[in-house]
């Protein structure tokens, strides 16, 4: 399954779960499920349920040394679960035990350190040479105090190669109206939100007890991301943001349903210091390849949105939710894979009349760190079959992605807590 792309033109205890792997996992391919853990694949490809944690499994990080961290969720107790893979056990991961006293989404591994996040702030743990955590009871506080609404709560992050973190703060908003969601509210002038969320922050990866204060709103303009990885090739942050919903239900004089469960794309950013997405007052018409000035802000389905306001490098079809983003750097899979991007698509809710869609980890190539060629299905069958699909009823919801010491990939699925594990080869 192809589609086309549109090239750009110019708490004191933390909560986690890990999976503790013996040296030797380095080098295991596990054995395959049968039917591949019910995923369709490219040839040559295979996965296996590697783990069940029982919690809703969102980020993932893994180490050199094959140690797999997992960010759970509104966990029942601990936030990441560590679990452990035998010899001998067909690829199968064995829980050991969790850490932490907070759910949230973020996870991240650098310089010796494990970075996670709740919903408001930011730890890291010190690792030992075995890249285990020496105190999970006693976390450095690293940013404390972010802006936390009744949607887009949590916290993606990811550092840079310079000693800097970058924590996505979501807007608590849909569009920024006056009344949220309501019929023909209009924006609030200046959106006033975008002061504390709706943008990428970054803060020193090394300070303690660090505050909006004492960081940098590095881009702006973005209604919520959860996917985002650093590209080593350009050294430059990429991001997935989830585009705005409910065009019909607020001004249905300008959108039919329908244009409405498609409208607008779901996009790839690449960002530099200073960059302005442009959300609220604009969304991004895949079907256009324009920036459509928002009705909340006097646009009418046509008019273009400020020229200042950067492009996507990437857009896909609207209301899919990309929750993952990974640059691929392994040498496992087949040399097409190396260096482009795999992102997971948690799935819709908000498409009817047309079908739901998503549910599925999508490829897309890039060349000299840009995108380059169509993006493709690379992993579906999350959902349990097209019925559940189209209906928004998926057994499974791919969230994190991270890439394994041999250079498989694992998947994470907050619907069940399900940990797949991805490889090529025998």
């Amino acid at each position: 399954m192809k589609k086309k792309i549109l090239l750009a033109a110019a708490v004191p205890v933390i909560a986690g779960a890990v999976f503790m792997l013996t040296a030797a996992f380095k080098n295991h391919r596990p054995q395959a499920d049968a039917n591949s853990a019910g995923l369709k694949l490219p040839a040559g490809f295979s996965a296996v349920i590697t783990a069940e944690t029982g919690a809703r499994a969102r980020h993932i990080a893994v180490t050199p040394n094959g140690l797999i961290y997992v960010k759970l969720a509104r966990p029942d107790k601990d936030g990441v679960a560590l679990l452990e893979y035998k010899e001998g056990a067909n690829g199968k991961a064995t829980f050991v035990k969790g850490f932490a006293n907070y759910g949230g989404t973020g996870i991240y591994i650098k310089n010796g350190y494990l970075y996670a996040s709740s919903n408001q702030e930011v730890f890291r743990y010190k690792l030992n040479e075995q890249n285990e955590v020496i105190n999970p009871n006693q976390p450095e506080k690293i940013v404390t105090g972010l802006k936390m609404g009744r949607e887009h709560e949590t916290k993606s992050i990811v550092l840079d190669n310079d000693g800097n973190i970058y924590v996505n703060i979501g807007a608590y908003s849909n569009s920024c109206q006056e009344k949220d969601r309501q019929l023909h509210s209009m924006g609030m002038p200046g959106c006033p939100i975008l002061d504390s969320a709706g943008g990428i922050w970054q803060f020193k990866a090394d300070k303690l007890n660090q505050t909006y204060k004492d960081g940098v709103r590095y881009t702006t303009g973005l209604r919520n991301v959860v996917g985002l990885d650093w590209n080593q090739q350009l050294n430059q942050l990429f991001v997935m943001q989830h585009g705005r919903d409910q065009l019909h239900d607020i001004f249905p004089e300008m959108y039919s349903v329908k244009e409405s469960s498609l409208l607008p794309a779901e996009c790839m950013y690449a960002l530099k210091k200073g960059d302005n997405a442009g959300w609220p007052y604009i969304y991004y018409d895949q079907f256009q390849h324009k920036k459509i000035q928002a009705p909340e802000y006097g646009g009418d389905g046509k008019k273009e949105g400020a020229k200042d306001i950067i492009d996507p490098v990437v857009a896909f079809p609207g209301h899919l939710a990309p929750n993952g983003l990974l640059f691929y750097t392994g040498k496992m899979f087949p040399e097409k894979y190396r260096n482009g991007a795999f992102i997971a698509f948690h799935g819709s809710w908000n498409r009817a009349p047309e079908p739901q869609a998503g549910y599925y980890v999508v490829f897309q190539p890039f060349k000299n760190g840009k995108p380059d060629g169509e993006w493709e299905v690379f992993a579906d069958g999350f959902s349990g079959g097209p019925e559940k699909t189209a209906s928004g009823r998926a057994d499974h919801r791919p969230v994190g992605l991270a890439q394994g010491a041999d250079g498989s990939i694992y998947v994470t699925d907050d619907a069940k807590g399900t940990v797949y594990k991805i490889s090529y080869g025998k």
